[in-house]
């Protein structure tokens, strides 16, 4: 009976360090298989995980997302990490240098440019009375989305000028631009351009769709801007379940802005 007992205890003390965190010549690694860990591109040292079994070494990834290191996410000094870009289990992520998303609690957000604003008007055009868009929400000025019955929260009066339709524009871009900025982590640096085409994405599918979208997670994962706006933006072309022509279209002209060059940075934000 104690031999019995004794091989169980030995077969659970063999299998307690697998995915347990381990230390290799001063980097933080996990103990894992070492297929596991060359598929996920990380390196595998002997000698760190001693009570696991053979083919289970200390693997170890260093670099990873923008100027990351893979480690266990409790110990990520940042609190910044990244999910998807290291080997092992789910809580050993990429820990990204800077602050985790969130509101920038030293700077507001940044405005979009003038050239901006106007490919916005282009994209809605001006309608001085309240209409019904072509999903069939009541919308008015610049693509200002009611939020009661004949638009009776808007302060001006029907049928509104330019120059007041502008005006609520501007205000209507606030909340867009206070998601993008908090949504995006300080690491990834957007021109004026980038930042205005994503800008108007937001304002075009609202905030809780842009939040929750691809496209920020993979800009937070430290990929290639250009690559992900042009594979993501146009995903975005339906309304009401419908393809519509006209989100086609802009898509597009988002996507042509995004890749215009700017020295001008918009993101992170400056005071």
């Amino acid at each position: 009976m104690f031999s019995i007992y004794s091989i169980i205890f030995t077969a659970v003390v063999a299998r307690a360090a697998l995915n347990g965190p381990c230390t290799a010549s001063g980097t933080p690694g996990v103990c894992i298989t070492t297929s596991s860990c060359s598929s996920s591109g990380g390196t595998s040292f002997t000698g760190f995980c001693p009570n696991d079994q053979v083919n289970v070494k200390c693997c170890t990834k260093p670099k990873c997302g923008n100027g990351g290191a893979c480690q266990f996410a409790n110990t990520c000094g940042s609190g910044n990490t990244v999910s998807g870009l290291c080997p092992g289990p789910a809580d050993f992520k990429c820990c990204l240098p800077g602050k985790s998303p969130g509101p920038n609690t030293n700077c507001g957000p940044s405005s979009v440019s003038g050239t901006t604003v106007s490919m916005i008007k282009g994209f809605e055009a001006f309608v001085a009375k309240p209409y019904l868009d072509p999903v069939g929400l009541e919308t008015v000025g610049y693509g200002h989305l009611c939020k009661r019955p004949g638009c009776t929260e808007v302060l001006f009066q029907f049928p509104m000028t330019e120059a007041q339709a502008s005006a609520l524009l501007q205000s209507d871009l606030a909340p867009a631009q206070s998601c993008i900025s908090s949504d995006i982590v300080d690491t990834v640096i957007l021109n004026e351009n980038q930042y205005g085409a994503l800008v108007s994405w937001a304002f075009n599918v609202g905030c809780g769709n842009s939040r929750g979208s691809g496209l920020i997670s993979r800009l937070n994962a430290a990929e290639d801007p250009n690559t992900v706006a042009a594979e993501e933006l146009p995903k975005w072309r339906k309304g009401g379940g419908q393809v519509l022509p006209g989100l086609v279209t802009r898509r597009n002209r988002e996507v042509a802005f995004f890749k215009t060059p700017s020295s001008v940075t918009a993101h992170p934000p400056t005071c």
